[in-house]
């Protein structure tokens, strides 16, 4: 189930029920989740369940659930499984043959991504980048041309280098929205492009603190050239029935099938009264 992501009261009331109604909850962090159920007056036995011992942990939860009690999955902010522990206690739960229920609820890419004032209808969430310099400039040259809105998670002690990192390889002109503690008492988000980001963000060290959600714009789509598909459809129509033509033609240069069909009748009208 989700939980806030800075403000507490952003704990929704089926949430609320929920805690009230299990028997135990399976926390990423027991003493985060402690304090957000002594704010709505709740006491729970709490299970940790984090990056370092969730398999094992499974096994135990998994136990609970045989003897017919109920647990609740929580993380320490936003929802469990997205860039969190969960995942594995999730799978290990649906393969056991035990029902599996989402509590849905704040999510800091959704949040940040609502207001980047970014109009793509698509995006892809990516989460963390690799923390190596080389493994991240890899990951980022794989998302250089996709056309969609990126949104990656990034900690403070490594934000100035993804910056930077984004900048070398999607280009300075690309626009990004740096969301800081979001729902928290600081929080800020700015719109600026890349080739501006690093700089804004280093020139004051109170922008470096607190957990970033990066949201970039995507790369514009690329029309096809018009005149390469041509010569492409030319060189194939001598070879191949019109229809094949111009299914190869449209694979090669990204060209649309209707267009390339219509220019593919016209040049063999044209060679037919040769």
């Amino acid at each position: 189930m989700a939980t806030p992501i800075g403000n507490l009261a952003d704990l929704g009331l089926r949430a609320q029920e929920t805690l009230r109604g299990v028997e135990a909850v399976a926390a990423e962090d027991t003493r985060v989740t402690r304090r957000l159920l002594a704010h709505y007056g709740i006491t729970k036995r709490l299970i940790p369940v984090h990056e370092h011992n969730e398999k094992r942990a499974a096994d135990g939860i998994l136990a609970l659930l045989r003897e017919g009690r109920s647990v609740a999955l929580t993380c320490d902010a936003g929802t469990p499984a997205i860039s969190d522990p969960g995942a594995q206690l999730v799978a290990a739960a649906r393969a056991a043959g035990f029902p599996v229920s989402p509590v849905p609820g704040p999510n800091a890419a959704v949040a940040a991504l609502s207001v980047s004032g970014f109009t793509s209808p698509h995006h892809l969430f990516y989460g963390f980048l690799p923390a190596r310099a080389a493994a991240r400039r890899r990951a980022l040259t794989a998302l250089a041309q996709l056309p969609y809105t990126l949104v990656f998670y990034e900690a403070p002690h490594r934000v100035q280098e993804c910056l930077s990192d984004l900048l070398a390889v999607l280009g300075a002109e690309r626009r990004i929205v740096i969301a800081r503690e979001l729902t928290k008492l600081f929080e800020s988000l700015h719109a600026c492009t890349l080739a501006e980001a690093a700089d804004w963000l280093a020139s004051d060290s109170v922008r470096r603190k607190g957990e970033f959600v990066l949201v970039v714009e995507g790369a514009e789509a690329q029309e096809p050239d018009r005149a390469a598909a041509g010569d492409a459809l030319g060189v194939l129509l001598s070879e191949l029935p019109l229809k094949q033509a111009v299914g190869l033609a449209a694979r090669i240069t990204g060209g649309r099938k209707n267009e390339l069909y219509r220019q593919a009748l016209a040049m063999r009208k044209e060679r037919d009264r040769r």
